[in-house]
């Protein structure tokens, strides 16, 4: 097995992927060992995603946990080795990996095994990694169609009503009521591609898996054959549970490995481009745009006319008004100027962003590198967004030179921050991995104070040093009085009706761009017959639970 060989400085892939090889091979990077990473466990019934070892799992001893970047550790990815670990090509049956006892006598054991009880009433999905692709769990839904999620759960429960909720569906013999079933078994198929002309032998283009339920009436000795194994929610005395596992490896000829994200990609169909919504959209905008236009056209057509057929001596009223009060310093100056340098800084850093994930970048296959991209980029940016707000302030009239760059490097990004931290102390408090660690903070701070503040006074320093932009009609001196104004021109209503036509463009591919993010989670239909059934009512299970 040959490992990833990346470049050191851009973190991009200087040679395609990972090749296993079942014969013996003189350089030192062959090897026929297949790791298996676990990431952390999440539900889409809950917003606190846990870390693996918050579980009472089975552990890998002794093996040191992968280093992440700064991206990853931002969007809360937790990746720890595993005690799953496999030989290529090598086929492994009903293989134990240890057995966990809880006694419900003693608190330490309850309180684990409530735990785990109330992640499978969340519906708490295991997230793995084989070959820095997610390991698969793919099934039939209802229309025919193969779904495969990258996740799978760690088990489900049966409602006091004998209802089956969630993956409880995929076995008829999960019915006993108010019960819950552990998936303590996983059937593991890796898939590898035979390379034509190279001597290393293989490359894993896909990993997938089933999840299973057995009682274990022998742990040391397991067969994986017979009844689930189920927990009941009122379980006393001693509960034994035994993870075991199998793995076979077959050849696919069809999927190589630079297009091995694709079967997963294909089978989210909220990934597809919404070619109708998108018509919807641009149909909406041009009869808005263009209903818009044509007003404003006739209006302006009309007074133009008036205008023209008028002698200069006549006093001067309609839209000839507006030229003596267009460039007229806003009030809040200061506060425009800081905002529109924010708002350039994070403009220039999205459009680069969305550069580089277009080109193929910022690749899921390349973890952490969209946010890391991402804030690189902002912290680089602080020149442009002193810039801009230099060069306006100083076209308001503004003197208060530091105080503008002061803002501009802390008030936006120290509203975020703030609200950021507040949020990261509630994870904390509750023990969530997407808590960001301490260390990180530091860093984040660090590259805040220590590149972006000085390069937002660099580029005010060239803002300041230029000539203010030159208006090209003169302001009135006496701001003209503004008559009493209907109740739709005032602020409330004007930000309601002024958003009714972005809203009305947006709100459809909202929701699809929502629907994407969530294709990292399984939807189960609830149809009791599909393999698959929904998430309602898990908050009130959970409720009744914790009453319990």
């Amino acid at each position: 097995w040959k490992g990833p060989q990346w470049d050191s400085w851009s973190n991009l892939p200087a040679k395609a992927g990972l090749s296993h090889s079942t014969r013996l091979c003189e350089k030192p990077e062959c090897k026929s060992g297949i790791e298996l990473f676990v990431n952390r466990l999440d539900s889409v019934e809950s917003v606190l995603p846990y870390e693996y070892t918050a579980f009472d799992f089975c552990q890998a001893e002794g093996k040191k946990r992968p280093s992440e970047n700064l991206g990853q550790v931002l969007f809360g990815e937790r990746i720890e080795p595993s005690p799953y670990r496999f030989t290529f090509n090598k086929r492994e049956t009903c293989k134990s990996v240890c057995t966990k006892t809880y006694d419900t006598t003693k608190p330490e054991d309850k309180q684990k095994l409530d735990f785990l009880k109330k992640s499978m009433l969340l519906n708490y999905q295991h997230h793995w990694i084989v070959d820095n692709m997610p390991v698969t769990w793919c099934y039939d839904v209802e229309d025919g169609q193969r779904f495969c999620n990258p996740g799978f759960p760690i088990g489900c429960y049966i409602t006091e009503d004998g209802r089956p909720k969630d993956a409880c569906v995929i076995n008829s013999e999960f019915h006993e009521k108010d019960t819950f079933y552990i998936f303590n078994h996983v059937d593991i198929k890796i898939y590898y591609h035979v390379v034509e002309n190279e001597a290393l032998g293989a490359r894993l283009v896909a990993a997938k898996l089933e999840p299973k339920s057995y009682k274990h009436t022998h742990p040391d000795n397991p067969d994986c054959s017979g009844v689930p194994m189920d927990i009941s929610n009122k379980a006393s005395g001693e509960v034994k549970i035994a993870y075991t596992y199998s793995v076979t490896f077959h050849e696919e000829k069809n999927i190589r490995w630079a297009s091995r994200w694709d079967y997963i990609l294909e089978s989210m169909p909220h990934t597809h481009i919404q070619w109708f919504s998108i018509m919807n959209s641009l149909v909406i905008v041009l009869f808005l745009s263009g209903m818009v236009a044509m007003i404003m056209l006739r209006t302006l057509h009309k007074d133009i006319a008036r205008y023209n057929q008028m002698d200069s001596t006549v006093k001067e009223f309609g839209w000839k008004l507006v030229h003596g009060d267009i460039f007229r310093p806003p009030r809040k100056g200061m506060l425009l100027s800081v905002f529109l340098g924010s708002g350039t800084q994070i403009l220039i850093m999205t459009f680069v962003t969305l550069f580089f994930a277009c080109l193929g970048f910022l690749s899921p296959a390349n973890r952490g590198a969209l946010m890391t991209c991402a804030v690189v980029l902002w912290v680089l940016l602080g020149t442009p967004a002193g810039y801009v707000a230099a060069r306006f302030y100083k076209s308001f009239g503004g003197e208060k030179w530091k105080t503008n760059v002061l803002l501009t490097s802390f008030l936006c990004p120290g509203i975020v921050f703030a609200d950021f931290f507040i949020m990261n102390l509630i994870l904390w408090g509750e023990g969530s991995s997407a808590a960001i660690p301490f260390g990180t903070l530091v860093a984040i701070l660090a590259l805040w104070f220590c590149i972006s503040v000085p390069l937002t006074f660099i580029g005010a320093y060239f803002g300041f040093k230029k000539n203010a932009i030159e208006h090209p009609v003169r302001t009135n001196q006496i701001p003209r009085q503004i008559p009493e104004q209907s109740f739709y021109t005032k602020p409330l209503p004007g930000i309601i009706m002024g958003g009714i036509l972005p809203f009305g463009c947006i709100f459809i591919q909202l929701f699809f761009i929502l629907n994407s993010h969530k294709i990292f989670h399984c939807s189960f239909q609830s149809d009791r017959n599909s393999p698959c059934l929904g998430w309602r009512n898990g908050s009130e299970n959970a409720r009744s639970l914790l009453s319990n």
